[in-house]
């Protein structure tokens, strides 16, 4: 007679799947370029809808001697320069129904306060990110000009850091940190610049200046050509319509470079629970600011492909 056996087959209904409660969040990179837009409203004179920079200019060189005999003529100070940043209410909101919050395994409402503010903070980044990008300042690696598109081979280099370095000291622009600008790169193109290989290139440079060889092996980006990088996937990068090639944005920037108004700081907001049996709890975000370039001069945009696209 065959033994009958007591196992997970025949007791399955008490057998079932488990979860584990603790409910991971999606990967996500830092928010960083609302940090460059470090001119603010100094002595704003009211409320409006937008805020308006002014800007004095110098007087032209006076390098003609005088004549003692002679009062020379006066000359006028020329009309400010103006930036208008415009204000525009940004926000997103949430409706967390009562009855799943009820019936969750996970405890929910944490979980979307998080990702209501992390969407906060990476919505306001992506905005930033798409104003800056319209500087006018532009500088193309390899073969690509204005007219001729960017393709995966123009990828970037030396050269255009440090000629976009010699344009801002040229612009006068004030560095960001002592002598040195702040360069937002994307990993991809930051993968290419420490490839390049010569006398003046990335690693070659380090290899030889930095005591600490750990820097090297690491793969960071750190300082060059008079720019410390901060590699960011959120550096803007887009395909080209004409080459079909992703082309990426490398923004070299000194002090003042974005402007910003504020009426309304971002922020969480608890709505009111106005439905008859008060299962609809609205939890969202807003912000009432806007972003302007302020001085042109303290940008350059290098636009490059990648090898690694």
């Amino acid at each position: 007679m065959a033994n009958a056996y007591t196992g997970t087959s025949a007791m399955a209904g008490v057998v079932k799947t488990a979860y584990d409660r603790y409910v991971e969040f999606a990967l996500r990179s830092q928010p960083l370029f609302r940090n460059l837009a470090d001119k603010r409203p100094v002595q704003q004179a009211m409320p409006g809808s937008s805020v308006v920079f002014s800007l004095y200019n110098d007087l032209a060189l006076a390098t003609t001697a005088l004549t003692e005999a002679v009062d020379p003529d006066s000359v006028a100070i020329s009309d400010v320069s103006t930036v208008s940043v415009t204000l525009n209410e940004y926000g997103n909101v949430v409706l967390n129904l009562r009855k799943l919050g009820e019936l969750s395994f996970a405890d929910v409402d944490p979980a979307i306060a998080n990702i209501v503010a992390f969407n906060m903070a990476d919505s306001i980044d992506k905005i930033v990110v798409d104003k800056l990008i319209t500087g006018t300042n532009v500088l193309y690696s390899g073969d690509a000009t204005s007219t001729v598109t960017v393709d995966a081979a123009d990828t970037l280099g030396g050269a255009e850091i440090r000629k976009a370095v010699a344009k801002l000291r040229t612009a006068k622009a004030v560095p960001k940190d002592g002598m040195l600008y702040a360069a937002y790169v994307h990993p991809e193109a930051a993968h290419d610049l420490r490839s390049e290989t010569g006398s003046l290139s990335f690693e070659d440079i380090r290899k030889f200046t930095d005591p600490n060889v750990g820097n090297v092996l690491s793969l960071s980006t750190g300082v060059y050509g008079g720019a410390y990088f901060i590699e960011t996937p959120r550096a803007y990068v887009a395909t080209d319509g004409a080459s079909s090639a992703k082309v990426y944005r490398t923004l070299i920037c000194g002090q003042q470079a974005l402007a910003e108004a504020t009426a309304v700081e971002p922020g969480v907001v608890i709505g009111n629970v106005v439905d008859k049996l008060m299962r609809q709890r609205p939890i969202g975000w807003y912000s009432l600011q806007g972003w302007s370039l302020y001085r042109q001069a303290a940008m350059y945009r290098i636009e490059s492909g990648s090898s690694i696209a």
